[in-house]
């Protein structure tokens, strides 16, 4: 059979304006070693859409998250919300562990019955250590047996790295997350709980008449953040898990280990910005949109078009745009039978300062072998002309 061939560089002018809809995930990693430097001992900022990494330090050592780790404490109650097993005025007694626990308070009181929807507010704004116990003695028994229960379903969505000791944050050596993990979470929460995720950007609540405001400094801004949660304690630092989303693009951003609150909300504003000021995301095919026509070999027909599966777009950096290069590339020619679906051929793309991204292009149509006749015809043309006929 034929040899295997690197095919035709596509015109970028043909691509720009193809434009967007769903999106196909498509993970690229920049090299920012020169490009942007944060004293965060552990900082990742990626796109939403695309999964893009575009600019990461220490992503993925295990560190104390403080209360960051209190977003995955609201997604087990959210995800219950979600189910239907609970609802908003659903109501969970106060203990009195929930009442004596120090550090940021909700201020339940011992012996009454909180609601759900409060309870979440108190968590997602106040930061209640008192309010996550509630609800971790509510959904697991114990807190201890919650936290067993918030390990397992950490797992289950892609946290890979993240191990609870409690439903809070509170110190302890065996409460680790990774800035990776972090912005796995968040992403999960934005895109699984949208008509709960307004409550992050909430900047105030009152409960039992005493008013608090929300702690992310980047809602204070003009960085289009709207989430999702701070954290400190000695051990960790001062971090951040927020997002922030300017006309179609959303970005999440990961910051721990700082100095103050004020290096925090600087450092986190800082790294958002850059990210938008550096980069942007390019819609280059929609899903099913002809790509290119491979030639077939032995087949009823001599060309069969090609397609991604789903919408494709791609993050990368502004000034390397023009520098892009789309290639198509298979073994040609492709030998008949050919399925409908399968994936006969791979677009590569690549840009300066960029891990090369690799999507498989799927067959438009079904290809059949020909009859008898038609099959020695080609192979008396390859003899006498070689692969350039078919």
């Amino acid at each position: 059979m034929l040899g295997s061939v690197l095919r035709s560089n596509l015109n970028l002018k043909q691509l720009t304006g193809l434009i967007s809809g769903i999106i196909i995930w498509t993970v690229a990693t920049f090299s920012t070693a020169n490009a942007l430097e944060t004293p965060a001992k552990q900082a990742l900022l990626i796109d939403y859409d695309t999964g893009a990494v575009l600019f990461e330090k220490n992503a993925d050592a295990l560190m104390p998250p403080a209360s960051m780790s209190k977003l995955m404490t609201v997604t087990m109650l959210m995800e219950r919300l979600k189910d239907g097993s609970l609802s908003l005025e659903d109501t969970f007694p106060v203990s009195e562990k929930a009442w004596r626990k120090g550090g940021s308070k909700m201020f339940v009181e011992v012996n009454k019955r909180v609601k759900v929807s409060d309870l979440l507010r108190g968590i997602i704004i106040q930061s209640g250590n008192d309010a996550c116990i509630v609800v971790a003695e509510a959904l697991g028994g114990s807190e201890e047996g919650f936290a067993l229960t918030m390990t397992e379903r950490a797992r289950e969505i892609g946290l890979t790295q993240s191990t609870f000791r409690n439903s809070t944050g509170w110190p302890d050596p065996n409460h680790r997350m990774t800035a990776r993990d972090l912005a796995i979470l968040a992403k999960y929460i934005i895109k699984n709980f949208p008509e709960h995720y307004s409550i992050f950007s909430e900047k105030s609540f009152t409960f039992s008449k005493i008013k608090q405001g929300n702690r992310n400094p980047l809602l204070y801004s003009n960085s289009g953040a709207d989430g999702l949660k701070t954290g400190h304690t000695e051990e960790s630092g001062y971090g951040l898990t927020g997002s922030a989303k300017r006309g179609d693009r959303r970005l999440i951003v990961v910051t721990n280990g700082l100095t103050s609150a004020k290096e925090r909300g600087r450092e986190s504003d800082r790294i958002l910005e850059w990210g938008f000021r550096e980069f942007d995301n390019y819609a280059l095919f929609k899903k099913d949109q002809e790509v290119a026509k491979a030639r077939v070999w032995l087949g009823a027909k001599d060309l069969v078009p090609l397609h991604v599966e789903n919408d494709l777009l791609v993050t990368m950096s502004r000034k390397n745009r023009r520098s892009m290069q789309v290639k198509l590339v298979y073994n040609e020619p492709i030998p008949a039978p050919i399925i409908k679906g399968s994936a006969v051929a791979r677009l590569v793309i690549t840009a300066p300062d960029m891990e090369k991204i690799e999507v498989p292009l799927l067959a438009s149509e079904n290809v059949e072998r020909p009859g008898v006749a038609k099959r020695v015809m080609a192979a008396i043309s390859y003899v006498l002309f070689g692969a350039s006929a078919n």
